[in-house]
């Protein structure tokens, strides 16, 4: 059974920016969050595997999380509905930069992207009971040079903290960007075309 997408998807996601994009291309959704308080088991394990490439990473993360948000509807026996998920990461030189642990680790990503080109890449996945598919987007961003004093005052704002390469491009870190090739919605954490195609997919599915 596909189900209908005129009554809205599920956003299995915390991102606000990703709530942000869904609503600026008009879909309907409903948040369906995992657990995040002490003491509780994760949803996802989100370590790498050992020699995976940065967009088998993504990839494998964003169709973990949709089954973990499948799940998740209906074990709280929510009204059921397509559920998506989205994962970003940034890779320098075969590395991928996750979310920094602490402010040092922030500090250090963004010493190693600055005045370089790196990738991010975000993958995109829908779920409707046994149908699944998942998209990648590739970027390429070229930061600036960045002095000590720029990446410690970007570290002191806070917004690195929870982001993949420790920026957020939306943010204060724009002004750190010379050029951008690919999807700005894609390096904000959730390519628009490919969640569009993804949704177009589902609808022929009806």
């Amino acid at each position: 059974m596909i189900l209908s997408l005129e009554r809205g998807i599920y956003l299995a996601s915390r991102s606000p920016r990703r709530r942000e994009l869904l609503a600026q291309i008009d879909v309907r959704f409903h948040l369906l969050l995992f657990r995040s308080r002490p003491g509780e088991m994760v949803d996802v394990d989100e370590s790498t595997l050992g020699g995976e490439s940065a967009e088998a990473y993504v990839e494998r993360m964003a169709r973990t999380k949709v089954e973990a948000g499948w799940q998740r509807m209906l074990q709280r026996n929510l009204p059921r509905a397509p559920v998506l998920s989205a994962d970003t990461t940034v890779a320098l030189d075969g590395k991928i930069f996750g979310k920094p642990a602490d402010d040092a680790e922030a500090t250090t990503m963004l010493a190693a992207l600055s005045g370089r080109s790196h990738e991010v890449l975000t993958a995109v996945a829908l779920k409707s009971d046994d149908w699944l598919e998942a998209a990648v987007s590739r970027s390429e961003v070229k930061f600036k040079p960045l002095t000590p004093a720029e990446i410690a005052a970007y570290v002191e704002s806070g917004e690195c903290d929870d982001k993949a390469g420790a920026y957020a491009i939306q943010g204060r870190a724009g002004r750190f960007v010379v050029e951008l090739r690919g999807s700005y919605s894609g390096v904000m954490g959730l390519p628009l075309y490919e969640t569009g195609q993804l949704l177009d997919k589902l609808r022929a599915r009806r």
